[in-house]
């Protein structure tokens, strides 16, 4: 696989932790050039620097600023998401729009600003970082759901269009991640239910999984960058469930 991406320009979002920066590197090590994309402009300069790639500082949800861009990608890993635990009767209604925004509209008009390039140049990989929860839901997380089904959908138009011009389009679903935005919900479900977060771990976020760990962040950038080279070129429309056997359930 090393070298199997050698001149292939691939734009992560999210790009400077987490799932996005294990799939820069991911990326990288396959040969191809990475463009961090992230808020957390020094973050994203620093990962770009490691990686001998270029940074973009961007706060995506300046949706405007993306209606008329031109992105030059071979390669889009849409991962940029936020997280909001909250029942539906007091979850704030900006909070929901905020979450449909960066991980629904974002994606389209990224999508929408790579493909005409992708379309020029007969090859295009747009690889969606959805969830489990874009197929199975939970409780306390109407928008993240709601988004990620959306996103589901959206990959799909997206590989249907894009067969005859060389693009496919896929998501990828892991179940919970080793990641800040993961971490950051342990709290937030500690406290809703009034327990420690060692017992949300086990009793709640793991519960339906049977395979009893988080995932890393490594093990999903492997699975993008397959989905990036051209071993995949039959795989499209398709979701990759990377969650320890929570949906065989």
């Amino acid at each position: 696989m090393e070298g199997s991406l050698a001149g292939r320009r691939a734009v992560i979002t999210g790009g400077a932790s987490g799932i996005g920066a294990a799939c820069a590197r991911a990326l990288a090590g396959r040969g191809a050039g990475v463009v961090v994309a992230d808020r957390d402009a020094e973050g994203a300069a620093g990962l770009a620097r490691e990686l001998e790639g270029e940074s973009w500082a961007v706060d995506l949800l300046d949706t405007a600023a993306l209606e008329d861009l031109t992105l030059d990608a071979d390669i889009l890993v849409n991962n940029a998401g936020i997280q909001t635990v909250s029942p539906i009767q007091d979850f704030r209604p900006e909070d929901f729009r905020r979450i449909q925004k960066l991980m629904v509209e974002v994606p389209f008009l990224l999508i929408r600003a790579a493909l005409p390039g992708m379309y020029g140049r007969g090859f295009g990989r747009i690889i969606n970082i959805s969830s489990v929860h874009g197929l199975r839901a939970s409780p306390f997380k109407s928008a993240y759901v709601t988004a990620k089904h959306a996103l589901e959908g959206l990959s799909k138009v997206t590989a249907l269009e894009g067969g005859e011009h060389g693009v496919t389009s896929n998501c990828v679903n892991p179940g919970y991640v080793r990641t800040p935005l993961v971490e950051n919900q342990l709290a937030d479900q500690a406290r809703l239910h009034g327990i420690s977060e060692d017992e949300v771990l086990s009793k709640i976020l793991l519960t339906e999984s049977a395979i009893k760990r988080l995932v890393e962040p490594e093990e999903v950038a492997s699975l993008v960058a397959w989905l990036a080279g051209d071993d995949a070129g039959m795989v499209t429309g398709s979701s990759y469930v990377m969650d320890g056997g929570w949906s065989a359930r």
